[in-house]
């Protein structure tokens, strides 16, 4: 059974309906969070994240949302290997992309002084707060849709 299969046979918890509190608390965490920052920054930042966490439903949903704001197939194409074609990405979508990573995978070493500092040198304070609540926020709605098995193409914001 494929995990698609499993999910149409048996839904899992609708984590918006059964915790309406936190669900609408991290809404406006998420709202917060993106206040300062460039939108096309904003989506760049959580395909990263949700690339590097394996979830296929923000992946998709978050790639829809950057050509709906008129990302190029090209950009897009190149996030997961943004080191390899950093000429595609300005410094400080460079210096974001590499603190997504780092914070994503932050079991793998902690946040590395000089991603840290490569961050800290391209945005001010309140900016690079936002960067981090940000990251913050994509972590934890990847791992709301894949501990409840979100299928991806299905985005749920309007329902």
């Amino acid at each position: 059974m494929t995990n698609h299969e499993a999910a149409v046979a048996a839904p899992r918890l609708n984590f918006a309906k059964a915790a309406p509190k936190a669900f609408k608390a991290l809404i406006g965490f998420d709202a917060a969070a993106r206040q300062d920052l460039d939108p096309a920054l904003v989506e760049l930042v959580q395909i990263r994240s949700s690339q590097l966490n394996g979830c296929a439903y923000c992946l998709h949903m978050h790639t829809t949302d950057a050509r709906k704001a008129g990302e190029s197939e090209e950009r897009l194409h190149m996030v997961a290997l943004w080191r390899e074609a950093a000429h595609f990405f300005t410094a400080e979508e460079q210096a974001a992309l590499a603190l997504t990573e780092a914070v994503t995978l932050v079991s793998r070493g902690g946040v590395p002084d000089d991603v840290y500092a490569r961050a800290a040198a391209v945005f001010d304070e309140t900016r690079l707060a936002g960067l981090l609540a940000l990251i913050f926020t994509i972590n934890t709605w990847n791992r709301i849709a894949l501990s409840t098995a979100k299928v991806p193409g299905t985005d749920e914001r309007a329902a």
